[in-house]
C-alpha cells in the first residue's frame, strides 16, 4: 500500500494507520511463521525498516506501529488459544495445517483482534481482514476469510449479532 494511492489531501486517518497496520501485523506473522523467525526480531525488522519506510522505490503507508505490536504480540502470545478457535471455524475435511500460510496468517491476526481489541466492532474487524485477504488473492479466498471470520465472531462476540 503506498502513499500515493492511498493518501487524501496529505494526511492519513487513523483508521487507515490500523488497516496498514493489520496488513503488516500478517506479514509479520507470516514472516515467522515461514523462517521460524523470534518475535522480538521481527517486531524490530518492521518497525525500524518497514512501517512507513521506503523499500525499493516504493513509499509505504504509515501504520500505527502500537496497533502493529499488539497484534503481532497478541498471535504469539495466545496461539494456543487462537487456533483452536480457528480450527472450530473450519469445516472438519480442512484442518488449520491445511489452509494456506497466507491465510493462517490472516486468521490468526484476525482472531487475535476479536479477543484482544474488544473496543473495535466485530463487523468492523471483519471487513478489514477481508480487505487484507483481497491484497494478497484475486480469487474466493476474501470469501473465506468472511465466513470463517463470521463464525468465529458470533462464537467470541455473541452480544454484537443478536437481532
Amino acid at each position: 500500500m503506498t502513499t500515493e494511492n492511498n493518501k487524501k489531501n496529505g494526511e492519513v486517518k487513523p483508521a487507515n494507520k490500523r488497516g496498514v497496520a493489520r496488513l503488516a501485523a500478517v506479514q509479520a506473522v507470516y514472516q515467522m511463521e515461514m523462517t521460524g523467525a523470534r518475535l522480538d526480531d521481527v517486531l524490530a525488522e518492521y518497525e525500524a525498516y518497514r512501517l512507513g519506510q521506503d523499500i525499493d522505490g516504493d513509499q509505504y503507508r504509515d501504520a500505527d506501529p502500537a496497533w502493529f505490536r499488539d497484534l503481532v504480540q497478541a498471535v504469539f502470545e495466545d496461539q494456543l488459544q487462537i487456533d483452536p478457535r480457528i480450527h472450530s471455524a473450519l469445516s472438519e475435511d480442512w484442518p488449520l495445517k491445511r489452509i494456506d500460510t497466507t491465510l493462517r496468517a490472516i486468521l490468526r491476526v484476525g482472531c487475535a483482534e476479536f479477543l484482544r481489541k474488544k473496543d473495535v466492532p466485530a463487523r468492523v474487524i471483519i471487513n478489514e481482514y477481508i480487505d487484507v485477504a483481497k491484497s494478497f488473492y484475486e480469487g474466493d479466498e476474501s470469501r473465506l476469510v468472511n465466513g470463517i471470520m463470521n463464525r468465529m465472531a458470533r462464537e467470541l462476540r455473541s452480544s454484537e449479532f443478536e437481532d
